[in-house]
């Protein structure tokens, strides 16, 4: 294994920074939230060996933070948009991972490789209510479900916003101080331009003693990087509605070519919502449109409902 005592991965990345990054590739700032989540007293930030991944997997998808100490790798993951892929993505990191460390490793001789013992961490902060601890599995991926799992990986996803884990976040005044100044943030963008909210959220910050040397030190940085954090939120957050929107259609539509099947067997609208298990005002809805607007397809009938507030 590398005998690497950087303070933390290089800032020049192919994608940007995240706040959180900046923050604790620290190594004493590491050491301190490491402390705080597992209950330890390590002391010497040098027992710290970070192996970030840079670049990892693709050019979007990156290793927040991951090091090793004590012989436990340990990956820490940000988001501020809930995804339940992680614990893939955490798979293929740590894989990664693992190969470089056993490079010079003879995997196929008879004495046993050792491997330092692994551990996933997600932080959440988004604006989505989740409680403040759950476990995301790699088996909630699998298309077939098993009592037991050849293959199985578990990440722990930790809720930091202001109200949740509140003992962690005041055993590590640093993460509570990141927790306050994102939800500053977002809570001025809601009524002034972002860069303004960003700037305001950054004074506010100084002046009451939250992440004040951090912001001070990197002012032009932090500005940057958290009003392209707040955009690319917003995106995914976007992206999310959409998809959930599109995947609402196609279960609609299915069921409209249910209804559809009805009508033309010439069953009735009270008949149709019987053997369908549906609201009977819903069925006439659905049987006007397709009196109104015979050449619509049932995806579109999908669509126009959803569009006027109707979801059965």
């Amino acid at each position: 294994m590398s005998n690497n005592t950087t303070q933390g991965p290089a800032v020049s990345r192919t994608y940007k920074s995240r706040i959180f990054e900046m923050v604790f590739r620290d190594k004493r700032e590491l050491l301190g939230l490491y402390n705080a989540v597992n209950g330890t007293s390590y002391e010497d930030p040098e027992l710290l060996e970070i192996n970030t991944l840079e670049n990892a997997i693709y050019l979007s998808m990156h290793n927040d933070l991951s090091f090793i100490i004590d012989s436990r790798l340990t990956l820490y993951e940000h988001q501020s948009t809930y995804s339940p892929n992680l614990p893939f993505r955490y798979l293929m990191y740590v894989t990664d991972l693992y190969s470089g460390m056993t490079r010079n490793e003879n995997l196929y001789g008879s004495r046993l490789v050792k491997l330092p013992t692994p551990r996933f961490v997600i932080f959440y902060n988004g604006i989505e209510t989740l409680p403040d601890v759950m476990e995301l599995r790699l088996s909630d991926a699998f298309r077939v479900k098993e009592e037991e799992y050849s293959l199985e990986l578990r990440a722990t996803l930790l809720n930091i916003n202001p109200g949740h884990n509140q003992k962690l976040l005041k055993t590590c005044k640093t993460l509570e101080d990141y927790s306050r100044y994102s939800a500053l943030v977002r809570t001025y963008a809601k009524s002034m331009d972002l860069k303004a909210a960003v700037e305001k959220a950054i004074d506010e910050c100084i002046r009451n003693g939250v992440l004040a040397e951090f912001l001070k030190k990197n002012r032009t940085e932090a500005i940057n990087v958290s009003i392209y954090e707040y955009d690319e939120e917003r995106v995914m957050r976007q992206m999310r509605e959409e998809g959930y929107e599109d995947g609402v259609q196609q279960e609609k539509a299915s069921m409209i070519a249910s209804i559809r099947k009805k009508k033309a067997k010439g069953r009735s609208a009270a008949e149709a919502a019987d053997e369908l298990e549906l609201e009977v005002d819903y069925i006439r809805l659905v049987y006007d449109y397709m009196e109104t607007h015979e050449d619509w397809p049932d995806l579109k009938i999908a669509g126009e409902i959803i569009g006027a507030g109707h979801r059965d």
